[in-house]
């Protein structure tokens, strides 16, 4: 595999990530019709690139969450005891925490984009953010490509 196609692969796995107009599994199952032989590795950097994009969701909403905004609409005693439960449930239970960003990642269900805002929102540790997604994406994006290779092979 060449450097030009990893790096490309890494900087569109990015922008569908930020974008979810952009399919890559729909990509990734195009190169893997076209160039083969490379399915883990292009998984790994897909995976890679999109932990990127997220951490960009994740990042926008945990510094949004601070703004006289937000914290005007977060202070209804409502809103404010559902989110302090949440934050704790997801401090609390590193292991609920990653298994629900593992599903996201690897299943899609909840969509990952939003789960990667929630994250952010509750301020999820890193350690269990950045492992889960980059592990169910490499898996999700692996399975596309050994998919579709398996199919023409």
């Amino acid at each position: 595999m060449s450097l030009s196609l990893a790096f490309w692969t890494f900087g569109v796995s990015i922008a569908s990530a930020l974008f979810p107009l952009i399919n890559m599994e729909v990509i990734l199952g195009g190169m893997a019709a076209t160039v083969g032989g490379h399915a883990f590795t292009l998984a790994m950097i897909a995976g890679a690139g999109q932990t990127v994009g997220k951490i960009v969701w994740y990042e926008a909403t945990r510094r949004s969450i601070e703004t006289d905004w937000v914290q005007k609409k977060l202070s209804g005693d409502k809103v404010k005891a559902s989110y302090a439960r949440w934050q704790a449930r997801m401090e609390g239970r590193p292991f609920f925490a990653g298994a629900i960003m593992l599903v996201s990642a690897f299943g899609g269900i909840p969509p990952l984009l939003v789960m990667a805002a929630v994250a952010g929102a509750l301020k999820m540790r890193m350690y269990v953010f950045l492992p889960t997604i980059f592990v169910g994406r490499t898996l999700r994006f692996w399975l596309v490509l050994a998919g579709v290779e398996s199919l023409l092979g």
